[in-house]
């Protein structure tokens, strides 16, 4: 059977809508005559005859007529300009919808030429040939014929045109047809012509699959250009096949079979498809019955040699041709020169006329290394480190390793004196950190070098080891921190000078590595890459595109120094695990060098490591500073420093800073949990003032949550005033909260340090003022970022962490002070009747028991108590009146919402709890308190 190339191209092309065509409109139909708009002007003109007795009045009966002959004509008139419209509608669709399906076809037949080329569309596309193409299969196009289209076009009606073009929708000419390379095909015509053809099919297969996978076993008499070809030594895997003229036997072995064969000839038995051809561009193929007149493609004798040896000088270069496989331990490494800081040169392989070597210094600083998975990039890397530390000590050379494509690929050199660190993906936030800390660095060797009077690393008196910074999967790393590319392109611009080298491993150059950069890195190698752009870049050639993905071809390099008038062959040489721990055994680790960064933060840091680095303030904990090498104690001086805010989820080290704070300073105002407590400990705060105190306040915005919304507003407006009146009065505020919202951001807004813990969310972590590449989820508790520097709070002494906030007091328990007492509760009766059990009440009445018409001095004469609810109150207006001006009022906290109405207040009386005792104490004049009334009940008051 026939492939059907179209038929593999739309399995994985998407589906494509149907082009659609405006359905015709009907034909206009003919207007009636208008008889009664003809008959009553007759009628009309009759009767005005009649009437006036003029015969002109006949006249008008001519109107009738001459208006149904104007109507017609103007209807015709019409219906005419109509048609004459909807036909160039139709003819514009017409034109729109064909230019659309000569469009779609020209996609289409290119997308098919592109996914099954023949000779000469592979000889155009130097790229494509020997490129493995699993679309492309084992199938050889024949010639250029029609095939089925995806394109479809719908609509149009019954009209002619329209079904002529939807029947040419589903036709695509010009597009390649083919057979399986395996089934065999016999070229049947005249010797010349059909030997023509029959060359162009073996140089599509030859240029379509690289001589590890085909190989042609034989050739008729006079092709001896076949010869030439680099096909001729097929390996066990490959495909054979058989080139025969006429009356020549195919071979046993042979796997395909291209023939010629003369005219009425008997066609081979090996060959399942026949192509006739009948000139040298025309012909039939004939299979399963099917036949399909093509297109064909010939080639003539001097162009097929021209073609052999194209591809003979291509092939070294491609096929697996470079020096044999080689371990690391055979290769004889270069001894150090005398003058040591002067090169860098490692043997990483071998070529055809000897050992590979590079000298980082000479043939650099920097290099670049490209390579896809499985072409040997990461066996280079570590090859390459292993030769320098084979060849110097830890005081003359060392690394800082990055591998951003899994975490493991430089495992076995972790343990090498000379390598100062190595960082991965996995370290989240660590790799950039590490980077960042190069430019501190950069400073510090730059400092180093005016410490000795020198201008290079090279110079006497300078004690610095090269630092090798190697990255593997360069554009991993910046695709996770693209803000690295200056970093490394200002080690690229200053390192020379400076002893720091660059080796950077990626998959592609074009469009990661910025031009800055690569113009700094002569030192170029490739391993096989895909796209040819990217050899270009690297080496100046497409050579390493053409790089075979076969097993043998793993390791095979091309490598250009600046001073290379062209890329050289390498094969890398292959290391072991062993390798790495024989070149550790035998050097001193006494001499491993100092990293170019200060370890990570820990998780967790005890106050007492860093008391003695304060120099008065009140420890907050360590900063990291990478850039400049440091981690400096972090410390909050009260009075200079007005404020800190604290944001971060559960969990994340709020409570505990507030306890750190606690520990140092005793004195420390802390406005606790318990709302009564923060209630009355936040106005103490406002009236009394705060010189050279230290306010503390936890989980603001959970304690304002607390509060009813009158007493939550009041609040936080009261610490709103007491953050404003910080600095001035030598006062420092620190506040936490989860969220900032409402009066809790505008509070925050006043404290001018703002502290970022970890929190749920990216999102959280930016509302509350970070950056959004500052979030870091694996964060510890008590990580912060701290004006612009990442901070971790110190633990305060364990006896001062987890401590409850102590919760107020209970209040006195009221006793009558004076002659009378209203009590405003919402239980009069129980009420009364436990102010009865009482030994001191005296006298206890209700509302309801008061006589009518009592006088208020019957009641005041003697120490009484008359209770009743807020209603009740109300009604005894004229009493209440009295008693507010001269005697106390006890309002339970259940009628709160009462007490203004009832005691002419209108400031707010200090938080209570909403328990059924407690109560305010208001007396004539002076400051509400809390009381606790006798227990008559213990339901919740509401």
């Amino acid at each position: 059977m026939i492939p059907d190339f179209a038929a593999s191209a739309r399995a994985v092309a998407p589906p494509v809508e149907p082009i659609v065509l405006p359905t015709p409109p009907p034909p206009a139909r003919r207007p009636s005559l208008p008889v009664v708009a003809a008959v009553v002007p007759i009628g009309a003109a009759v009767v005005m005859w009649l009437v006036t007795g003029s015969a002109l009045m006949l006249l008008f009966a001519a109107l009738g007529p001459l208006v149904a002959i104007a109507t017609a004509l103007d209807g015709a008139r019409t219906r005419r300009r109509e048609r004459r419209r909807s036909e160039a509608e139709a003819a514009a669709a017409s034109e729109r919808a064909e230019h659309e399906l000569r469009a779609r076809h020209d996609d289409e037949r290119a997308a098919l030429w592109a996914v099954h080329p023949d000779a000469g569309r592979l000889l155009q596309r130097p790229a494509d040939i020997w490129r493995p193409a699993p679309q492309r299969g084992d199938a050889l196009v024949v010639g250029a014929g029609d095939g089925a289209s995806a394109a479809r076009i719908v609509g149009g009606g019954d009209d002619e045109d329209a079904a002529a073009l939807r029947a040419r929708a589903g036709t695509l000419q010009g597009v390649p047809v083919g057979v399986a390379m395996r089934m065999g095909i016999c070229v049947v015509g005249a010797r010349v012509i059909a030997t023509a053809v029959a060359r162009a099919l073996v140089l599509q297969l030859c240029l379509a699959h690289a001589p590890d996978r085909l190989g042609v076993v034989s050739a008729p008499p006079g092709e001896d250009w076949v010869h030439a070809l680099p096909h001729r030594a097929p390996g066990p895997d490959a495909v054979r096949l058989a080139f025969t003229g006429p009356g020549q036997l195919v071979p046993d072995d042979a796997d395909a079979v291209i023939a010629v064969a003369a005219v009425g000839a008997p066609v081979p038995l090996r060959c399942g498809a026949v192509l006739a051809v009948t000139a040298v561009d025309r012909g039939r193929l004939e299979h399963d019955a099917q036949r399909r007149i093509l297109a064909v493609e010939s080639v003539s004798r001097p162009q097929a040699e021209e073609v052999a040896a194209t591809l003979a000088v291509r092939a070294p270069a491609v096929t697996a041709e470079g020096p044999p496989p080689v371990r690391f331990g055979r290769l004889a490494q270069p001894s150090a020169p005398p003058a040591a800081r002067d090169a860098l040169v490692a043997c990483i392989g071998r070529e055809r006329d000897g050992e590979a070597t590079v000298d980082l210094v000479e043939d650099g600083p920097h290099a670049v290394v490209a390579g896809v998975t499985g072409s040997g990039k990461s066996e280079l890397l570590i090859t390459w480190i292993l030769a320098l530390c084979a060849a110097r000590p830890p005081s003359e050379v060392c690394f800082l390793l990055a591998d951003f494509k899994g975490g493991t690929a430089f495992d076995v050199l972790a343990t090498l004196p000379h390598v100062t660190g190595v960082l991965t993906d996995l370290d989240g936030s660590g790799a950039r950190r590490a980077m960042e800390s190069l430019r501190a660095e950069l400073r510090r060797r730059e400092a180093e070098l005016v410490r000795a009077g020198a201008r290079d690393i090279r110079d006497g008196g300078v004690e610095l080891p090269r630092l090798v910074i190697v990255v593997d999967e360069f554009a991993a790393l910046l695709t996770e921190h693209p803000e690295l590319h200056a970093v490394f392109t200002d080690v690229a611009a200053r390192g020379r000078a400076l002893g720091m080298h660059l080796i950077l491993g990626t998959q592609r150059i074009t469009g990661v590595v910025r031009d800055a950069l690569l113009a700094n890195c002569p030192l170029r190698i490739s391993l096989r890459v895909t796209d040819p752009a990217d050899s270009r870049a690297v080496i100046g050639s497409d050579v390493a595109a053409r790089l075979p993905g076969t097993a043998a071809a793993r390791g095979l390099a091309y490598v250009r120094r600046a001073a290379d008038a062209s890329p050289r062959l390498v094969r890398i040489a292959l290391s072991t695990p062993q390798d790495a721990a024989e070149i550790a055994g035998r050097t001193d680790a006494a001499q491993a060098p100092r990293a170019p960064w200060l370890p990570a933060l820990p998780a967790r840091i005890p106050l007492d490591r860093l008391l003695a680095g304060a120099d008065g303030g009140i420890v907050l904990g360590v900063a990291d500073e990478p850039e400049r090498q440091r981690q400096p104690v972090v410390q909050l001086v009260i009075g200079r420093d007005r404020g800190l805010v604290a944001i971060g989820g559960a969990g994340s080290g709020k409570s505990t800073l507030i306890d750190l704070l606690s520990a140092q300073a005793p004195e420390a105002a802390r406005i606790t949990s318990d709302p009564e407590t923060a209630w009355d400990a936040a106005k103490a705060l406002e009236q009394e003032g705060l010189p050279g105190r230290l306010v503390l306040v936890d989980d603001m915005d959970a304690l304002a949550a607390v509060f009813p919304p009158e007493y939550s507003a009041a609040f936080l407006e009261r610490l709103e005033r007491i953050a404003r009146a910080a600095g001035a009065d030598g006062s420092t505020v620190v506040v936490t909260a989860q969220r900032l919202a409402g009066p809790v951001a505008r509070i925050a807004e006043l404290l001018p340090l703002r502290a970022i813990l970890p929190t749920p969310s990216r999102i959280d972590h930016v509302a509350a003022g970070g950056e959004p590449g500052g979030h870091d989820p694996a964060a510890p508790a008590g990580r912060a970022v701290l004006a612009g520097r990442v901070v971790q709070f110190a633990l305060p002494p364990q006896p001062a962490r987890h401590v409850p906030a102590p919760r107020a007091a209970p209040p006195a328990r009221f006793t009558p002070a004076g002659q009378f007492t209203a009590v405003v509760t919402r239980q009069p009766a129980a009420r009364a009747a436990a102010f009865r059990e009482g030994s001191a009440a005296g006298r206890v009445l209700t509302l309801d028991e008061l006589v009518p018409g009592i006088q208020p001095e019957e009641l005041f004469g003697s120490r009484t108590i008359v209770v009743g609810d807020a209603d009740g109150w109300q009604r005894h207006w004229n009493l209440l009146a009295r008693v507010r001006a001269e005697h106390d009022i006890v309002v339970s906290t259940g009628s709160g919402a009462d007490f203004r109405a009832l005691t002419g207040r209108r400031e707010l009386p200090p938080y209570t709890a909403p328990e059924p005792d407690r109560a305010w104490l208001v007396p004539p004049s002076g400051e509400v308190t809390r009381v606790l009334l006798p227990g008559a009940s213990r339901a919740p008051a509401r």
